[in-house]
Order: structure tokens, then sequence, then C-alpha cells
């Protein structure tokens, strides 16, 4: 008697994680660049590049918030979750991290 594995037919491709990531960190990116350019007088304990940190932790909290939409929108395409709640919980997820990746970034200089 042969035992038949019965994989997903549908292969996760890396350059489609990409994508999502991308515009994910990008729109954090975005946000961020807004948000900081409204500082004029930063106090001079931060130090001269205390923008850095920011610059690069919330666009990558942005960019995880895509790749867990790209693995939600993956298993709702598969049939294992609903595309609205999967669409909802991406969303929320995403909302969050990027919340959580400001505090991060900003911690010690504008989020005391």
């Amino acid at each position: 008697m042969t035992q038949k594995n019965i994989l997903p037919t549908k292969a996760m491709h890396r350059s489609s994680l990409t994508k999502p990531m991308m515009i994910g960190g990008g729109i954090a990116l975005l946000l961020i660049i807004i948000f900081l350019s409204g500082v004029n007088d930063p106090d001079p304990t931060w130090g001269k590049f205390w923008m850095i940190r920011p610059l690069i932790i919330v666009p990558a909290a942005g960019a995880i918030g895509g790749a867990f939409y790209y693995f939600m929108k993956y298993l709702s395409d598969e049939g294992t979750l609903n595309g609205t709640f999967a669409m909802i919980l991406s969303l929320l997820v995403y909302l969050v991290g990027l919340w959580m990746g400001s505090i991060l970034g900003l911690d010690g200089t504008l989020w005391d």
C-alpha cells in the first residue's frame, strides 16, 4: 500500500512576497518622514543623527506588516481562511505593527 502526500498546489514565490513588503515599508517610511519633518527644534541631548533610528525601525515594521498581509492572502486563496477576515486581520496587524514600530523608533526622542 502506497501512501500519497497531499500538498498544496500553489507555491509561494519570493518575488510575490517582496511587493507587499515594499508597499508596507514604503507607506511606513512616508508616514514617518511626514511625522519627523514637523520637528523644527530637536533637543540637543538626542544627538546629531537622532532621525536614523525611526527611519530604519518604522519601515521595517511596515515591511513585516506587508509580509503578514501576503501570508494571510496566501491562506485565504488556499481556502483555509475567509478572505474578508484575512484582510481585516492583516489591516489590524499592520496598524498595530506600525504603531509599535513608531514607539520603538521614537523611544528616547519624541516618545518620552
